[in-house]
């Protein structure tokens, strides 16, 4: 087979207007942009580092480029994944390796995993962490999303004012809610009451991870998801002790290759399924849109929170969003 060639670059994404949560805000979404040519073929990838996990875009890049000479020589997906550990930095070249197959196969990846071509989907769409007032406010402008989600995390007061303004302001809409490891033992089971009285469908993460072996077992009257406890298929188990549903994120999974054996794993586990994202483009969207197929809830706005995105990206209408053109990715 031709020989491969693999280059990777920092891209740097303004988000319209900012992006807060718990843990700070950001005003830019910054990204690692992968591409493998091979002959007149080209696979492109795109990841988000993790920062709360010490990603940064330079430790990512050098992770890359660690592996670009097995890259260049041919390896497989599978073999990818003994090769570096889960992250962002083997979710773009995993990306980009099953872009240069869709395009060596002319079939797109859910055809080529017998799931069929992908279809439109409702994704959620996020209000940033803000003043009560102003999150129903900015839940009201963008109440054509038939699904919110609500960025928690501020205080007890605050994020119980937050449930009840949003759900007085948009009576019949559903809402989830994350609060990034927000919320406290004190104020854990007080904000679920809430939860259940604002008919919130879903909390994530409602606890820091060093703290949420108090959920071992537990009765909540809303479902719970992990996302910074969930990371790969290993955490399944002790996940499913605590939590009632997974974000599956290809960044924490390191690539779809895994995200889809992830899934799968969930669901023998009985969890439900969150597809989730980072705020990226619509190439980061791409691969974790095959893993809609098998999802209850679908997080793929990162696009929409930008001021701009790739040509050819998925489009949005009414909170449904229809699969990026397979000019960009698949």
């Amino acid at each position: 087979m031709p020989r491969c060639n693999l280059t990777v670059t920092r891209q740097k994404w303004q988000i319209n207007g900012s992006f807060r949560i718990y843990r700070g805000a950001k005003l830019h979404a910054e990204v690692i942009y992968v591409e493998i040519t091979q002959g007149d073929l080209k696979g492109c990838g795109e990841a988000v580092p993790y920062g709360r996990y010490g990603e940064t875009c330079k430790s990512v890049m050098k992770q890359i480029k660690d592996v670009s000479k097995q890259v260049e020589e041919g390896i497989t997906r599978m073999q990818l994944l003994n090769a570096m550990p889960a992250g962002a930095a083997r979710n773009a070249i995993d990306a980009a390796l099953w872009d240069l197959e869709a395009k060596y196969y002319n079939q797109p990846p859910s055809v080529m995993l017998n799931m069929g071509e992908l279809t439109p989907v409702l994704s959620c769409f996020t209000i940033s962490l803000d003043a009560p007032e102003k999150m129903a406010e900015n839940a009201l402008k963008a109440q054509y999303h038939p699904l919110l989600k609500l960025k928690l995390g501020g205080g007890y007061e605050k994020d119980a004012a937050t449930m009840r303004a949003v759900r007085k302001a948009l009576p019949q809409h559903r809402l989830v809610i994350d609060a990034n490891e927000g919320w406290t033992a004190q104020t854990l089971f007080p904000l679920l009451d809430i939860a259940y009285e604002c008919k919130i469908e879903l909390v994530e993460q409602p606890l820091p991870t060093n703290l949420d072996n108090i959920l071992y077992n537990i009765t909540s009257p809303v479902p719970l998801c992990a996302d910074e406890s969930f990371h790969t298929i290993d955490d399944i188990e002790d996940v499913a002790k605590k939590y009632q549903a997974i974000n599956i994120k290809t960044d924490k999974t390191g690539g779809l290759t895994h995200g889809l054996a992830t899934l799968m794993a969930a669901r023998n586990a009985n969890l439900k399924i969150m597809v989730g994202c980072m705020v990226g483009t619509s190439l980061a969207m791409a691969p974790a849109f095959v893993l809609t197929k098998g999802a209850d809830w679908v997080d793929l706005d990162g696009p929409l929170l930008l001021l701009n995105d790739r040509d050819n990206g998925l489009k949005e209408h009414n909170g449904i969003l229809t699969p990026p053109d397979r000019i960009l990715w698949g």
